[in-house]
């Protein structure tokens, strides 16, 4: 993922996004509530028959909320299991926003 943003935002956003990844290097249930505490994420209760569509691969009942915890504790953790810190990069843009100046950039993961 790659989101474009102002230089300013996106490092305030490197501070939280690198935290979390952090947490799901630990892996454990502990840091799972952590992160979802932090991310201020509700999960909703899944009917049963939703919770069967899950079982059998089908992640389209989960909300949104549900499959960032997934993904943190899933692909991102196995992708940075051996690096030490900097999960994230920032690129700057050529081009300032229209209207106030402000430098844009990217913000992503490595």
């Amino acid at each position: 993922g790659r989101i474009a943003t102002t230089v300013v935002k996106a490092k305030e956003l490197r501070r939280h996004a690198d935290r979390m990844v952090t947490l799901a290097k630990q892996g454990d249930l502990a840091a799972t509530r952590r992160a979802t505490s932090r991310l201020r994420i509700t999960y909703n209760k899944l009917t049963p028959k939703e919770a069967r569509a899950v079982k059998k691969g089908d992640l389209a009942s989960y909300n949104r909320d549900r499959r960032v915890i997934q993904k943190l504790f899933g692909p991102l953790k196995e992708k940075f299991k051996e690096r030490q810190g900097g999960y994230t990069r920032i690129i700057r843009m050529e081009k300032n926003r229209v209207g106030d100046n402000a430098t844009m950039c990217y913000i992503e993961y490595l």
